[in-house]
């Protein structure tokens, strides 16, 4: 993929992850909302370039906190959501060569970065916003928005590679 496509494609996913998270919202009686966005911001990362999924799944999520009044999450979301992106990338790519299961590397990468995801929210609301064990109460919501996440974008991967033009262009 050339440059230009290259940006043009992380900028729709950039956007997709953003849409996708104010959309499709559900609040949570815990905190904030479970939201499709995740989905997105695991398709970067397996579908994108280290460097490009990362940024566009950061920004996009980023974006999404900053348009629906979570702006105090901003920065702690542009670090997780870009770091899960990474994590996904990196561990979906290891295990489709030690497994003939694909849907399985890409659902165990998944929960991974999903895991990545509950921590990364309980430690920045328990230490930096000073919630301590309290912000445990949001595990439970951010479990359910990881797992829902793995689920659809497993799905959308399948979707993608039944499309012989789009496998190819994202080498599936």
């Amino acid at each position: 993929m050339n440059y230009t496509k290259r940006l043009v494609t992380a900028a729709l996913f950039c956007g997709l992850c953003c849409i996708l998270t104010i959309v499709i919202a559900i609040p949570s009686p815990m905190n904030g909302y479970v939201h499709l966005g995740d989905s997105m911001v695991l398709l970067c990362g397996f579908l994108l370039s280290p460097f490009y999924g990362a940024l566009a799944a950061g920004i996009g999520s980023m974006l999404a906190d900053i348009f629906t009044g979570y702006s105090h999450y901003a920065a702690a979301t542009f670090i997780i959501k870009a770091l899960m992106a990474l994590v996904a990338r990196f561990l979906y790519a290891a295990l489709k060569k030690t497994t003939k299961k694909n849907a399985m590397s890409l659902a165990l990468a998944g929960l991974a970065a999903e895991t990545l995801m509950v921590v990364g929210y309980f430690f920045f609301a328990a230490l930096l916003m000073g919630k301590g064990l309290a912000a445990a109460t949001s595990i439970p919501g951010n479990i359910a928005q990881g797992l829902f996440g793995v689920f659809s974008s497993v799905a959308l991967v399948s979707i993608i590679r039944k499309n012989k033009l789009l496998a190819r262009e994202f080498e599936l």
